[in-house]
């Protein structure tokens, strides 16, 4: 019979789970499932936070940034 412990865990920067008891012994092979909450908060990050972890890092501060930022690309392409 397959038996199962539930257990919380905070997610740490980097993505990592660090899972710790005692019914874990050292050597064996177990099955990781990662839930995340019903309410489908899976995290508690801003938008912000994701745009400056995305490729290029493109994180505005203000909408002039924005423009002048869009004013540039669009010299490049004209060139």
């Amino acid at each position: 019979m397959q038996s199962a412990i539930t257990l919380k865990a905070t997610v740490q920067s980097g993505g990592k789970i660090e899972i710790a008891d005692p019914q874990l012994l050292a050597g064996n092979i177990v099955d990781v499932i990662v839930l995340f909450p019903e309410n489908g908060a899976m995290h508690d990050h801003s938008i912000a936070d994701t745009l400056a972890d995305s490729p290029g890092h493109l994180v505005f501060q203000t909408a002039e940034d924005v423009d002048a930022y869009l004013r540039e690309e669009r010299d490049v392409w004209e060139r």
